[in-house]
């Protein structure tokens, strides 16, 4: 006798129906994230990477290059800006796409053209996509995964400096492969296109025409509080310090004695190093009440590969390596810091966006004025007092973040 229909096909109740689409919907915002951040930085290291090339083939001038190398400190500071206003009017999907839509076409567009301003404009268009991104992703953690801010911020800051490390490894070797720079540029721009697909259903869904922010009765302005204030000081003065390694630390290798690339190899190790320090130390920051020990740990370790480097930078230059990945921790704590640093969404979005555009603008300091030093005097001990004296500033400003304390407070 056959059994009943019961007993044939177990009935899907509409929890576990909803349950498995949350779950879905879970796994599309984390791939989300994580695509959205590893375009990050590619659009920057690879013309980096590129930069003899483009100038050649575009004629820019030494000035023109110069721009170039600046406008993504500049960028991320005006651009970023402009983030909680689209947040309060669009759901933060949609604002997602849109900067990867820009972005896309900034990389495109710039590669098929012949023109120095036009290729300017279109970086501009890339770099401006890049900054409203970088304001969205503390936001999307601490909406989507407020359980997990700090597994999920370290994740997407690995992701982010693997895009940048992969570009820059990379773009050479494909504008050889195709016998143009314009290839080793544009190749990247479909990692962009593959970056808006997870984010299509909610951006498609009715629902998510309508902001997933609304504005505060009072709204929050980080300019006006001292843990604003101090958040960007320690977010730019690391900055600070990271733009500077990579525009300098290879030139300071290869004074000391070593070949071309051997310095190339260890600016590398400073990324590599980097990345389990990245992964870890957004989750060790989330189980801690105050960030004390963590900000001096790393402004210690961060000084004291300063200070080797300006005493052994031949003969110490692996520890030195290791100590300055170490202490750029820095960068995944204060990305973490903004979504502890705040208590709503709207909070993060407008702390995320006062510390990353008053940090950029500090950051942009960095290797204008160590390549300025380095220029007069024509050695780095200055230059290294230089980064000295930012990560005491640095330590100041992260002791102050480290209270727990809130920007909507």
């Amino acid at each position: 006798m056959a059994p009943p229909a019961s007993t044939l096909t177990a009935p899907v109740s509409a929890a576990d129906t909803a349950s498995s689409a949350r779950t879905r919907g879970t796994a599309l915002v984390l791939a989300g994230i994580l695509l959205v951040a590893l375009n990050l930085r590619i659009a920057i290291t690879s013309l980096g990477a590129l930069l003899e090339e483009v100038r050649t083939g575009l004629h820019l001038s030494g000035a023109m290059a110069g721009v170039v190398t600046t406008m993504p400190t500049i960028a991320f500071a005006a651009f970023g800006a402009v983030a909680p206003w689209l947040v309060r009017r669009f759901s933060p999907g949609r604002v997602v796409v849109a900067a990867m839509v820009a972005l896309l076409a900034g990389e495109v567009v710039r590669v098929a053209t012949g023109s120095t301003a036009v290729f300017i404009a279109t970086s501009a268009v890339a770099l401006a996509g890049i900054a409203v991104a970088n304001i969205l992703l503390p936001l999307l953690v601490r909406q989507h995964f407020p359980q997990r801010t700090g597994l999920i911020t370290g994740a997407y800051t690995v992701s982010l400096t693997a895009g940048a490390s992969v570009a820059a490894a990379s773009a050479v070797p494909i504008a050889d492969a195709f016998g143009s720079w314009r290839a080793g540029l544009g190749a990247w721009s479909v990692l962009a296109v593959i970056a808006v697909l997870p984010w299509l259903p909610a951006v498609l869904r009715r629902t998510s025409a309508h902001p997933a922010v609304p504005p505060l009765a009072g709204r929050v302005r980080p300019a006006r509080t001292r843990v604003g204030w101090a958040m960007g000081i320690y977010f730019g003065t690391q900055a600070l310090s990271g733009y500077a390694t990579m525009g300098w630390l290879a030139q300071l290798f290869r004074d000391s004695g070593y070949r071309p690339q051997a310095a190339g190899l260890l600016l590398a190790g400073v990324t590599a190093v980097g990345i389990p320090v990245a992964l870890v130390m957004p989750a060790l920051a989330v189980r801690l009440r105050n960030l004390r020990p963590l900000v001096l740990a790393l402004s210690a370790m961060m000084i004291a590969s300063y200070v080797g480097l300006a005493l052994a930078p031949h003969g110490g230059a692996a520890a030195w390596v290791v100590l300055l990945a170490i202490g750029q921790g820095a960068f995944p704590l204060a990305l973490v810091a903004i979504g502890l640093r705040a208590r709503t969404a709207e909070g993060t979005v407008a702390l995320s966006a006062f510390t990353q555009s008053l940090g950029y603008l500090i950051a942009a300091l960095g290797p204008l004025v160590v390549g300025t030093l380095y220029e007069v005097t024509g050695g780095w001990d200055l230059p290294i007092g230089f980064l000295i004296a930012a990560a005491l500033v640095q330590t100041v400003a992260g002791l102050a973040v480290a209270r727990p304390r809130f920007v909507e407070d």
